[in-house]
């Protein structure tokens, strides 16, 4: 049988290598001019290859969809994936919050990986080839159509995947042709967001930003906070980062998806509705670390107070707390008074950043949206509208938080379509 598959991605790349070995003639077209692009810099470039949860809990971290993942993770699991590499010799390792990683920290040795595999297989592949079009007659498909070296070519084809990613990360091909194509075959494209991206400060708070600006704090706790009804949206205890535009890093990237999907956000944001409270201090209550400075107080109470918190915090974070406390930044430690220190105590356990908006789709890390999971059969992968087009990956309506699921995403729907 015939086969095209759309995109070089994990997704695509999984596709092409599971029809093939099915004993297909399948042809891979990538519009870049090499495999793999957004996987190489996925995991800061280490590639954050999976999880090593128990499949069963890892619908539990895809708030996008999760449910109509269940067939395409027991057709390829987190096991079959690292049987893959490791039969290609990559050794992998578990690090903290059960990510899996390449014991090299390289991601370009899981992308050689996934090429060797491609080439076992006999998959034709071609690069630098922009797909413009599917070709459906009677609602099934028949022939792709791209553009390679300013020239239109045209490939038959009886099935056809899908595999373009989402709008996230442009500069890796990620630009949204693939959603395009869908429509035109009457597919429906559901609102596409960006997912697991960096969030915006406004006002003072956005000045505290800028201040610690390429601060990174490990080891402590966020909660997003409605304020109008003091609903906590989401908790988690991690890593952050300071920008000049708000707040970054792991634990924000996944709170995102949850804000994303929390009722009327976008009136929550301009009303300055929605807090991060950063807790400074996690391992400590808020008796403890009262303790705490007072002993440092004790020690250090001839000297002024922004001389006074170096063994509590970061230098680059002691004034902004200190004003943050309204204590005078020149006041000797010891004509603090116990109301001070016990505002300067809320503010370590409770550091306050309004919050009021996402940075754009092109700086996150997956697109929320995307092609309609109501018209994709969940157990094939196949288009309820089209015969013989079938979808995988970060294109489909489907994301998670951060963990490597969403890698887990691509291969597990690549499979099961390639399948």
């Amino acid at each position: 049988m015939k086969v095209v598959v759309i995109g070089g991605g994990p997704a695509g790349m999984m596709a092409a290598i599971t029809s093939a070995k099915k004993g297909n003639d399948v042809t891979l077209l990538e519009k870049n001019s090499r495999c793999g692009k957004k996987l190489l810099i996925t995991g800061k470039g280490r590639c954050n290859i999976t999880s090593s949860l128990d499949m069963s809990e890892f619908i539990n971290n895809i708030p996008g969809n999760g449910r109509f993942l269940y067939s395409c993770f027991e057709n390829f699991t987190n096991e079959d994936i690292l049987q893959m590499l490791h039969k290609n010799n990559v050794d992998t390792k578990e690090e903290r919050g059960n990510r899996i990683f390449p014991v090299s920290d390289k991601s370009i040795d899981v992308l050689n990986a996934f090429e060797s595999e491609i080439r076992r297989a006999n998959v034709k592949l071609i690069t630098d080839a922009k797909v413009t079009d599917i070709v459906a007659h009677e609602n099934e498909v028949k022939a792709v159509r791209y553009i390679k070296n300013d020239r239109k070519e045209e490939i038959k084809a009886e099935k056809v995947i899908l595999a373009t990613g989402g709008k996230s990360y442009p500069i890796t091909g990620s630009t949204g042709d693939g959603y395009e194509i869908a429509k035109k075959l009457g597919h429906t494209v559901e609102k596409l967001q960006g997912s697991l991206v960096p969030l915006t400060a406004k006002n003072e708070s956005l000045n505290v930003c800028k201040e610690l600006q390429g601060l990174s704090l490990k080891n402590v706790g966020v909660t997003l906070v409605d304020k109008e009804n003091s609903k906590v949206i989401y908790k988690d205890f991690g890593e952050m980062l300071f920008t000049h535009f708000g707040v970054s890093g792991p634990i924000i990237l996944s709170s995102s998806a949850h804000l994303l999907r929390y009722k009327n956000i976008e009136e929550k944001f301009l009303n300055n509705q929605i807090e991060l409270l950063i807790d400074l201090k996690p391992a400590l209550s808020e008796e403890k670390l009262d303790e705490r400075i007072q002993r440092d107080f004790n020690k250090y109470k001839n000297k002024e107070i922004r001389n006074g918190l170096d063994e509590l915090l970061p230098k680059k974070l002691i004034l902004p707390i200190i004003e943050l406390s309204k204590i005078d930044i020149n006041k000797k430690i010891n004509s603090i008074t116990k109301e001070e220190r016990r505002c300067l105590v809320k503010i370590l356990k409770n550091m306050p950043i309004t919050v009021n908006g996402f940075r754009p789709i092109e700086e996150a890390i997956i697109t929320a949206g995307g092609i309609s999971i109501k018209e994709i059969n969940p157990k094939t992968m196949e288009s309820k509208i089209v015969n013989g087009l079938y979808f995988a990956g970060e294109i489909i309506d489907v994301d998670a938080y951060t963990g490597g699921f969403n890698l887990q995403i691509a291969y597990s729907t690549g499979y099961t379509a390639g399948k």
